[in-house]
């Protein structure tokens, strides 16, 4: 009897649970799948250019120290003490050509002229003498001799040495006065002094090295130009400035006393060799009266010395693009948003870049937006967004009668999923 209980018992717990299972499972056949929706990219949002195609002036900037064309060192020819140095002939200070710097005692020199001045007469009377001689000798041949008479008998030998003895005497008053004039020491232009190294007092002799001068009619400054920069500016290795070419224009710049200033210069001539250190070739740069009329323009003298930046100008392009220098990719590359929100890579060609600009000649056309700000992944048909440089969309955005659309489809897809679950 309890056996019997006990099958029975088993049985409906197993039908009701059969049951419970077959209505689960039709429930979970009959409802309605919930459709998958595809996620659409967002597309990255990017600034923009505007490439407008413009004739280009190329230029190369590059820097220099500012050298006198012409330096000596101020040299004593004789010897003596120095009795004499001008108030100029300081370190700094400004001379004209010829002004007397520095004069030696002359007293021994003065001395040397005068007896060579006394020989000299004394030869020129030996001279008279012999001449007057050799006039009484001819005419008593004429008189008695007969036939041709010689060389001795006319005294010509006589003549030739009063001669050469005059010449010589002469030669040694011309020496003693060239050496007096050599008491006197200048320089023969207008410059300045670098430094000063003998004074009042001291004695110096042949070849004593009494300062170091240079000229203010024009200074130079060496350039130094890698070979693309020689390409900017159409130069040959051998360049030298002419009448028909006065040679590139040149912006020297230099910030003196809290002011940028600047001077005009031109390019004269390149080095005669490149710089093996470098690899580099210099072009000469010159800058006429750069303590006059130079300085009188800049507001300030173009000093020796001075490091200034340089802007040399190159050759022209008549249709060219300057876009900001992070438009460049790599070295030849842009990226470019088409009208469709796509994106487009194209090769370019680069005439010049700078740290803010570069020159595209090639590559992209008039009108189209050049992507400036970084782009991770970049690939052609990348979906973009383009911003002006305000940070506003360039492209209308999607209509919003469409955005709520797809919000109503999405939720009816919840409503219903969620339904169907209870």
């Amino acid at each position: 009897m309890n056996i019997g209980r006990i099958i029975l018992s088993s049985i409906l717990v197993v039908g009701v649970v059969a049951v419970i299972g077959g209505v689960v499972v039709g429930l979970a056949a009959t409802a309605a799948q919930p459709e998958r929706q595809e996620v659409v990219p967002r597309p990255t949002a990017v600034f923009v250019t505007e490439a407008e195609p413009t004739p280009i002036q190329l230029a190369v900037r590059t820097q220099g120290e500012v050298t006198p064309l012409t330096e000596i060192d101020l040299v004593s020819q004789v010897s003596g003490r120095i009795t004499y140095v001008n108030p100029s002939f300081v370190n700094g200070g400004f001379f004209e050509a010829g002004e007397t710097l520095v004069q030696l005692e002359d007293a021994d020199y003065r001395l040397a002229v005068t007896r060579a001045s006394a020989l000299v007469a004394q030869r020129r009377q030996q001279l008279i003498r012999e001449q007057a001689e050799a006039e009484l000798a001819r005419e008593e041949w004429e008189a008695l001799g007969d036939g041709e008479a010689s060389a001795l008998t006319l005294r010509q030998p006589q003549m030739a040495e009063a001669e050469a003895q005059l010449a010589a005497a002469q030669a040694s008053l011309d020496e003693a006065r060239l050496n007096l004039a050599r008491t006197r020491i200048s320089a023969p232009f207008d410059g300045r002094v670098r430094t000063k190294g003998a004074d009042v007092g001291q004695f110096v002799g042949p070849g004593a090295r009494l300062g170091r001068v240079f000229s203010t009619d024009r200074v130079e400054v060496r350039l130094p130009l890698t070979n693309s920069e020689l390409a900017t500016l159409a130069m040959p290795l051998a360049y030298q400035a002419n009448a028909n070419d006065r040679g590139p224009l040149v912006q020297l710049s230099a910030s003196l006393a809290g002011e940028t200033r600047v001077w005009e210069g031109r390019v004269v001539r390149t080095d005669s060799a490149i710089d093996p250190q470098t690899r580099t070739m210099s072009a000469i740069v010159e800058v006429d009266d750069p303590y006059g009329a130079a300085a009188e323009a800049a507001g300030a003298p173009l000093a020796v010395g001075l490091f200034v930046n340089a802007e040399i100008e190159g050759r022209s392009i008549d249709y060219a693009y300057s876009l900001p220098r992070s438009a460049l990719r790599g070295s030849s590359q842009m990226f470019v948003a088409e009208l469709d929100g796509t994106l487009s890579i194209r090769n370019v060609t680069v005439a010049d870049s700078s740290a803010e600009r570069v020159i595209v000649t090639s590559g992209i056309e008039a009108g189209e937006r050049v992507v400036t700000s970084p782009l991770r992944g970049a690939a052609n048909g990348m979906l973009i967004r383009a911003l002006g440089p305000d940070g506003e969309p360039l492209d209308p955005e999607p209509e919003a009668e469409e955005d709520a659309e797809a919000e109503d489809e999405v939720e009816a897809i919840a409503s219903q999923a969620g339904a169907r679950t209870r």
